[in-house]
C-alpha cells in the first residue's frame, strides 16, 4: 500500500472480515484504504451514506484501491439503533433512485422471497443438517411465499449490524461494510433491525420516524425475513463448527416460529 501513497505514509491494518482494509496517516493527513470495495462506493459517497470517496486506482493484478477520508467516530451502541439519525438513513438509502439504479446497471437480480427459498433448500440439503426445526422453518417460510412478495425493491445492506453504524465527531452519521449489499424487500433490512434493536411497543414510532406506517403486511413481510435470515446464520456458524453461536441462532429460530406475526396496532 506504501508505494501507492509515496513517502512518509505509514499505512497499518483497519481490522474487518476481510482483512483488506487499511489506515494510513501523513502527518495531519489520514486515510481508510480498502482493496477490492464495492462497485458502488462513489454513489454511496455522492449521496453521504459512507465517508467522503477520494481516489480510485487499479494495480496491476487487477485489485482496485479505495481511499476514503477517514473518520474520527465510534460505532453506535445497540440502544442508540432506536434514534431518529438511523430511521433517516436507512429511508434515505431505500428510497436512493440513483443507487438502485447502479445496482441494476451491472445485473444485480432482485433478491425474490422465491430464490431465497430455493437456496436454503440447497445449503441445508448440501450441509446434511437433519435438525428438524430447520426444516419446519423452511417449510414455513415456502408456505408463506404467497403473503410475503415485495411491492417494491430497494437497495438493502443487508448487515445491519449496530457495528456497521458510525457516527463522527460531528454528528454525521454513515452506514459502512457494503460488500454483501443486495436489491430486495425493504422489508429485509426493516426486520432485522426492529427485531434485534427495537422494542415492539417502539416499532411504530421508529417507522414513522423512517417514513412508513406498521400494519399486518409488513409485520408479516418483515417475521418471513428475519426467519430466512435467522436460517442464514446457522448455517454460516455451522460451517464453521462454532457450536455456542450455532446454538444460539437455534434457539433465536425457535423462538422466531413461536411468535405471533400479527401485532395489535
Amino acid at each position: 500500500m506504501e508505494h501507492l501513497l509515496g513517502e512518509g505514509w505509514q499505512v497499518v491494518p483497519a481490522g474487518g472480515a476481510t482483512g483488506e482494509a487499511y489506515y494510513a496517516q501523513h502527518g495531519e493527513d489520514e486515510l481508510f484504504l480498502k482493496r477490492n470495495s464495492s462497485p458502488f462506493l462513489a454513489v454511496l459517497s455522492a449521496e453521504g451514506i459512507v465517508p467522503k470517496l477520494l481516489w480510485t486506482r487499479r494495480l496491476e493484478n487487477g485489485d482496485v484501491i479505495t481511499a476514503q477520508r477517514w473518520v474520527n467516530g465510534r460505532e453506535l451502541k445497540s440502544f442508540e439503533m432506536k434514534g431518529e439519525l438511523v430511521a433517516q438513513l436507512l429511508s434515505k438509502i431505500h428510497r436512493s433512485k440513483e443507487l438502485l439504479d447502479m445496482f441494476k446497471r451491472i445485473g444485480n437480480e432482485p433478491l425474490t422471497p422465491n430464490l431465497i427459498v430455493n437456496e436454503l433448500t440447497v445449503r441445508v440439503s448440501e450441509m446434511s443438517l437433519e435438525k428438524p426445526i430447520i426444516h419446519h422453518a423452511i417449510s414455513y417460510l415456502r408456505n408463506q411465499m404467497a403473503e410475503v412478495q415485495p411491492e417494491e425493491f430497494v437497495v438493502c445492506h443487508c448487515d445491519i449490524n449496530h457495528n456497521n453504524w458510525v457516527l463522527s465527531g460531528d454528528g454525521d452519521l454513515f452506514l459502512i461494510d457494503w460488500d454483501g449489499a443486495m436489491v430486495a424487500d425493504p422489508a429485509l433490512d426493516l426486520g432485522l433491525l426492529l427485531y434485534w434493536y427495537i422494542p415492539r411497543n417502539e416499532w411504530a414510532g421508529w417507522l414513522k420516524s423512517y417514513g412508513i406506517l406498521l400494519n399486518d403486511e409488513l409485520c408479516k413481510r418483515m417475521h418471513w425475513y428475519v426467519i430466512s435470515q435467522t436460517i442464514y446464520a446457522i448455517l454460516w456458524h455451522k460451517q464453521r463448527s462454532t457450536v455456542a453461536e450455532t446454538n444460539y441462532w437455534i434457539s433465536y429460530l425457535s423462538d422466531l416460529l413461536e411468535v405471533e406475526t400479527v401485532i395489535e396496532l
